[in-house]
């Protein structure tokens, strides 16, 4: 009898080789998941951890490991400030006077106040440089080092269009280092300054901020010395700069002076000020040894802004420029003819709209008197491009004296 044929084996079931494969799919994507989270996570923190080291460096702060006290703050392009601090510190001075306040049957009541002024150097002589009006109409000048060390000060030329003034005292100590004048026209909008002066008496102190704008004109507080004087062609600063720091230098991170503070400007919170150092350098030599500068330059005229509404009155579409009111003297210039209430204001029509000096943009006043005092002297003949009665011109102006 012949064995029975072994029955076939059958098929395996579809539903049991499907459900290994997803679970492994499955498995596969999970463990994907977790590996790239982590990885992922290794990244974020490790590009984390570099951008914190990198801003520490950047920042500078390192801490004496033995009592943790010690600290130094490096800011950009590897400055100290605690460094640069102790390198101009013995430059800088405070100066006190006396200024009379008010007259009782015959006798004079005085005041005292303070600013601030530091060492410079005038034809291989040293010198201190203040803003005019912490000396102006001042008696018993008084200049203190950082040390402690005190001498009787003498004015040797002041300047009050450019709120300058040079002191000397006697005996000059030897071992005094000028601090070095850069050349201003360098400067740049952004750019990091530090002033240091005597803000309210407090002696060495130091504030830090950027250049906020430059070419500026101001107008000295009419309560001070200066009864309102205008000045020109000055840089505007977000340092802190208070009564008592008038006089000290505002300087670059390479410690050299771009400006000498001023703080007699009225309401003008948040806002510092700075004659440039390019007018002490024209001035200095002058203010030493005759003790006045007398080379301001002018344009002999009365004017306004050009703006929209001045434009549309006058008939032109230039909206920029500086618009000719009238003029004190025979220059080359001409003045308006017909007045009108623009804004609230009465403005002289029909005059020469300046709008370059030397083929130079002029935008505004601060721009006309900036260019003046920078590039122009009292005498010389300078091309000046305007519009005279709707037509654009190059005329030739002689310059005047202020």
């Amino acid at each position: 009898m012949e064995p029975s044929p072994t029955p076939p084996t059958p098929p395996p079931s579809p539903q049991k080789t499907k459900r290994p494969l997803a679970l492994m799919i499955i498995t596969i994507l999970l463990v994907g998941l977790v590996a790239g989270g982590i990885i992922g996570y290794a990244v974020t923190y490790s590009d984390f951890n570099q951008k914190l080291t990198n801003l520490q460096g950047e920042i500078g702060l390192s801490q004496n490991a033995g009592n943790g006290s010690q600290q130094t703050f490096i800011l950009n392009d590897n400055v100290s400030l605690s460094s640069l601090y102790l390198q101009v510190k013995s430059s800088v001075v405070v100066i006190q006077d006396l200024v009379p306040e008010q007259t009782f049957f015959g006798g004079t009541v005085y005041s005292q106040q303070q600013g601030s002024g530091f060492i410079a150097s005038a034809d291989n002589q040293l010198v201190i440089v203040t803003n005019n009006h912490v000396i102006a109409n001042a008696i018993n000048e008084t200049v203190t080092f950082a040390n402690g060390d005190a001498y009787p000060g003498k004015v040797l030329g002041s300047d009050a269009q450019a709120d300058l003034a040079v002191l000397t005292i006697s005996p000059m100590p030897s071992n005094l280092t000028p601090l070095t004048l850069a050349n201003s026209d360098s400067l740049q909008v952004g750019q990091p300054v530090v002033a240091v002066g005597s803000p309210y008496g407090l002696s060495g102190t130091l504030t830090t901020g950027v250049i906020s704008s430059l070419g500026r004109t101001i107008t000295e507080d009419s309560s001070s010395s200066q009864n309102g004087q205008t000045i020109a062609d000055i840089i505007q600063t977000s340092t802190a700069i208070n009564p008592g720091n008038s006089g000290g230098p505002l300087i670059t991170y390479a410690g050299e002076v771009i400006g000498i503070t001023t703080a007699g400007i009225s309401n003008s919170q948040g806002l510092g000020f700075a004659i440039p150092s390019n007018t002490i350098i024209r001035e200095l030599s002058s203010l030493v040894t005759s003790g006045s500068y007398t080379n301001h330059p002018s344009i002999n005229a009365q004017g306004t802004d050009m703006n929209y509404q001045i434009a549309q009155a006058m008939g032109t579409s230039v909206t920029y420029g500086w618009l000719v009111e009238s003029v004190s003297a025979n220059n080359g210039l001409k003045g308006g003819s017909t007045q009108q209430n623009i804004l609230g204001s009465n403005v002289q029509l029909g005059g020469d709209i300046i709008t370059a000096i030397n083929n130079q943009r002029i935008t505004n006043t601060d721009d006309l008197l900036s260019y003046l005092e920078q590039h122009t002297l009292p005498g010389q003949n300078v091309n000046f491009t305007l519009i005279r009665n709707g037509q654009q011109q190059t005329v030739q102006v002689t310059i005047g004296k202020a």
